[in-house]
């Protein structure tokens, strides 16, 4: 693709490998490709539900097959082997390539892509294996409602009121209402400290003009009151008011 790709696009590259998940976590897989992109981060579902010899096969690699090791889960062992698991990366601007570079800032906002979409990942319900104690899995997140792989070999499913209660988080998400007024309250609170702490190093750090990253987060600040200018601020600076746009502190029905 000469041009960057549109989120039908995206979606397509991982339409295969989401079909097999169950409903919820389809729906989160959906959902999490949909606002990795709104950040500017398109990304590509590479394992979703995995068999039992391709779990097996997976795990000879580096052991009686060439190749480094990239799983201690043997076939039944893995949550993807029942639906409930998904591995991502980045996609690259060509539309074809991914990377796996938890560095990458590719949409040049200060913050890094894998960050991005790890924030929203979690905002959605999904559970990171960046986060594990060992053995960390940063491609991957699950949604397993606190049930083991053992226990889904046994037949074993979360109940309907778990599945009803992880839908009603998903969908007041999708419709940006996962902030609640005290959330917004606490990061008006917290964003007027940062401001303050930021205004004592301006002087020395200004930047010429705001950067085109930052230029519609100011816009959404200025509109929301919280900034009376955004001229001749810092880097710092241009990247707190990103973030609290991501956030959703400048919307309607914001804290500031």
């Amino acid at each position: 693709m000469a041009n960057k790709p549109t989120l039908d696009q995206v979606r397509a590259k991982s339409a295969k490998r989401i079909a097999g998940l169950s409903d919820v976590q389809r729906k989160a897989a959906e959902l999490l490709i949909d606002f990795a992109y709104a950040c500017g981060v398109p990304i590509v579902i590479t394992q979703g539900l995995r068999t039992i010899d391709e779990q097996n096969g997976l795990y000879a690699q580096g052991r009686t097959k060439p190749g480094q090791i990239v799983t201690n889960a043997r076939g039944g062992y893995s949550y993807h082997n029942f639906g409930v698991a998904i591995d991502f990366a980045l996609l690259l601007p060509d539309g074809k390539n991914v990377s796996w570079d938890m560095r990458r800032d590719g949409d040049g906002d200060g913050i890094a892509d894998w960050d991005e979409v790890v924030a929203e990942a979690k905002r959605i319900g999904w559970n990171w294996g960046g986060d594990w104690r060992s053995f960390k899995d940063y491609p991957h997140f699950e949604m397993t409602f606190g049930l083991s792989t053992a226990d889904y070999r046994a037949g074993k499913r979360p109940s309907q009121t778990q599945l009803n209660v992880a839908m009603t988080r998903i969908n007041k998400t999708e419709d940006d209402d996962e902030m609640t007024t005290e959330d917004k309250a606490e990061i008006a609170k917290q964003f007027k400290a940062l401001q303050d702490r930021v205004v004592a190093l301006e002087s020395t750090n200004k930047l010429a003009k705001v950067p085109a990253w930052a230029e519609q987060a100011c816009v959404n600040a200025k509109a929301a009151g919280a900034l009376d200018t955004a001229n001749d601020g810092s880097y710092d600076f241009y990247r707190m008011i990103t973030v609290l746009d991501r956030a959703g502190l400048f919307t309607k029905g914001g804290a500031a």
